[in-house]
Formats: structure tokens, sequence, C-alpha cells
């Protein structure tokens, strides 16, 4: 489209006044600029956010039996009543689309006397019985060892589980705790793994690293609740709605337990899927905001390089009438304007998305040295498909930036530019 002398009488026009050269493209600089800033920032909360729910399925739901309160089948309103593993026996059998569902029973730690101890080291920390399934609903990370397995369900075994900070205090960082017998609330159990909570931000029955997970028959026969538990937590299967199957499931309970038709109390239910859904909305919105603050930021930029193109065109009456009056076509005298203000558009975008990308990656490796724990603010970059939106943004922005001066252009008649002069 240009050979090498067009490039160069661009660049000589361009270059001609350089001070207004570089005020012009200052706000297209800085429009992109501040486009990659927001664009990289929003990333780095949504990153951060992520951590802080990492670890917890998202299309999932608890399940908690509370008392009634609606009086039925000659029951008083507020009857206490327990779900129990028929419970769940059930809601596999007869609701479709329950992907996992995870029984807990729960002990929770108190401010007093320690009820856990190796040796004479002890500490207060809250205890759970689960099934192995749960570690796929509420996941966490196994520094050693293992999990709660099968075996340990069917044959009740005295084994547990303990989070990081139980091993820190009760057992010590420098032992090896796998094999070693502790003591909780009064029962020795053998320890068969450590874990850590993804983060601190999400805790069921009390943090993980301070918990005791014992098999859920286990901590039954230990607590003298026959085959009840606290709550459970289900899962959907891919394509369910979960909404549809916790209204599937209440009704089955309220079926079972004798619990009015129409009483929403009596079950409490916590989705985690709207929580999540929630999150994905809000940081859409905040796209949104970024894209419409950037670019109205850098609109604000293509107006002035397209005021000064519109002072240069006036400048230039007289060039532009010899011009046509040597028989320069229309076509040719559009070229030209829509060049210059496209090279001068795309020069300022492009330093000011390279500055802004490699700022952003400072501010990204400073960030990941520091400790991770409870970190909003996690790699705050721009997306590759971001980046490139912002360069079809800036060739965009050129191109428009040169329409109206160049249209002025063309409308100079060269008896005109030499009467200008």
């Amino acid at each position: 489209m240009f050979d090498i002398d067009s490039i160069s009488e661009i660049w000589q026009t361009i270059a001609r006044n350089k001070t207004r050269s570089l005020l012009t493209a200052f706000g297209v600089f800085w429009g992109i600029f501040i486009l990659v800033i927001l664009l990289s920032s929003g990333n780095g909360f949504q990153n951060g956010m992520k951590t802080q729910i990492e670890g917890f399925a998202t299309n999932s739901a608890f399940v908690i039996p509370v008392p009634t309160t609606e009086a039925y089948k000659g029951y008083q309103k507020g009857r206490n009543w327990e779900v129990d593993m028929s419970d769940i026996q059930a809601i596999k059998k007869k609701i479709k689309g329950v992907e996992l569902v995870s029984p807990l029973l729960s002990e929770y730690a108190y401010s007093g006397e320690n009820n856990v101890f190796f040796g004479i080291k002890g500490g207060n920390f809250g205890m759970k019985g689960v099934l192995p399934d749960y570690n796929d609903i509420d996941r966490c990370k196994i520094l050693s060892g293992r999990y709660i397995n099968q075996t340990d369900i069917a044959e009740a075994r005295k084994v547990c589980v303990i989070g990081k900070k139980v091993y820190e205090d009760v057992i010590g960082a420098d032992k090896n705790p796998l094999g070693l017998m502790i003591k909780a609330n009064g029962i020795y159990y053998q320890v068969v793994g450590v874990v850590q909570q993804y983060n601190s931000n999400v805790n069921i029955s009390g943090s993980v690293n301070e918990t005791v997970i014992l098999p859920l028959t286990t901590m039954q026969r230990a607590y003298n609740k026959g085959d009840k538990f606290d709550f459970f937590v289900f899962t959907a299967a891919r394509g369910q709605n979960i909404k549809d199957l916790q209204e599937n499931i209440k009704a089955l309970l309220r079926e079972r337990h004798d619990i009015a038709p129409t009483d929403e109390g009596a079950i409490m239910t916590f989705d985690f899927e709207e929580l999540f859904t929630m999150f994905d909305y809000l940081f859409l919105g905040i796209n949104i905001l970024i894209w419409i603050v950037g670019i109205g930021t850098l609109l604000s930029g293509v107006v002035g390089v397209s005021n000064i193109m519109l002072v240069t065109i006036k400048e230039r009456t007289r060039e532009i009438g010899v011009r046509r009056a040597l028989g320069a076509k229309p076509a040719m005298i559009i070229r030209q304007v829509v060049a210059e203000s496209l090279l001068l558009t795309i020069l300022a975008g492009i330093v000011g998305l390279v500055l802004g990308v490699a700022i952003m990656a400072v501010v990204a490796g400073i960030v990941g040295n520091m400790p991770s724990d409870d970190m909003m603010f996690l790699d705050p970059q721009i997306g590759f498909g971001a980046a490139i939106a912002a360069t079809i943004i800036i060739v965009i922005s050129g191109l428009l930036a040169g329409v109206l001066p160049a249209m002025r252009a063309i409308q100079i008649k060269a008896i005109d530019a030499i009467r200008e002069e």
C-alpha cells in the first residue's frame, strides 16, 4: 500500500512539529496504558478471589436439618429431627442428577482445656467425621500420607487425618507423624495423613488446618450417634440445575421425616453454585466497567489526534491544493491523511501497551514473591485475547482519527488553496 518514499513523507510530516505530535500521541498512549493497567488489575483481583475459594466444588450445596416451623401429623412446631444414612441412600436412589453425597459429623473446638494430645503436648482442636467422597467436594492438600478411605469406613478404623496446625502444635514439625498415636477427646487414633486447606476463607465445620478428621463411622460410634450425622453436602452432575436438585431433596426429606410439605424453614440449604455465579457476574460487571473507562479514555485521545490533524490540514492547505492541481486523486489524499493519523496512533498505542504490560509484569513478579496466604491480588497480567483486542482498538482508533481530517482535506480546491496563500 505504501512505498518507502510514502512512509518517509508521512514520518517527515509528523516530525515537522515534534512537540505537537508528542502531545497528541500522549492522549492515545495514556488511554491504552490505563486500559492495560485496569484490565491487568482486574485479572489480579479475580485471580486472588478465585484462590480464596479454590478447592471447593462450585456445583455443590449443603443441606442442614433445623427445627420445624409448622405442626404436622401430630408433631408440634419446633420439633428437632436428624438425617441418617438411609436418607443418603434414598437420595442416591431416587434423585436423578446427584453426583456425590457426603454426610458430615462435627465436634467444634471450644476455648478452654486441650482435647488433642501427643504425649504431654496438647491443643484445642475440632473434630470432623467424613466419607472419602468429601475430599472430592471440599478438597484439601495432602501434605503426607493419605485421606480417609473406604476400608476405614467399612471397618470403623481408629485412624485420623490431621490438619497442618494440629501436626505442628501437637506432634511437632520435626517429626514424621505417620503411624503415631494421638489422643483426641479421650480416644487414641493412628495418624494416617496430614492435610492443609487451600485457603482460609471457606471453613466448613472449622478450618481443616485445625481439625482432626475421622472416618464417619468411627466418629458415629465414638459419640453414640448410630447412623446419624449433622448435615450433608451434595454435588450436581454436569448439566444439572442444582436448585432443582435442592428442591427435590428437600421434598424427599420432608416426606421421609413427616415434615409439612409447606415447611420451608425445617431444612436449611446453602448453595455454593449460586455464590460462585454471583462472583462470575461481579467480575463480568467489573470487566465491562474497565473496558468502558479504558475506551472512554482512549477516545478522548483519539479526539485529540483528530483535532490536531484538522489543524495540520489547515496548515497544509496550499500543499494539498497544489497536489490536487497536479492531478492527485481524492483517494490519494485520504490515504495520505489516514496513514499519518494511523502511524501516530499505532506508535503511541503500542508504546502504551508495551509499557503497561511491562509494569504489570514487574508488579506480578513482586506479588508472586509475597506470602500467598489470603492474598487477594495475584498474577495481575493482561490476557492474550485482551492484548489482541487492545491492538485492534488502536488500529481502529487511528482510522477513526483520520477520517474527519481526510474528508476535510479532499474538500480543498486548488484555486482556494492558492487564495489561502
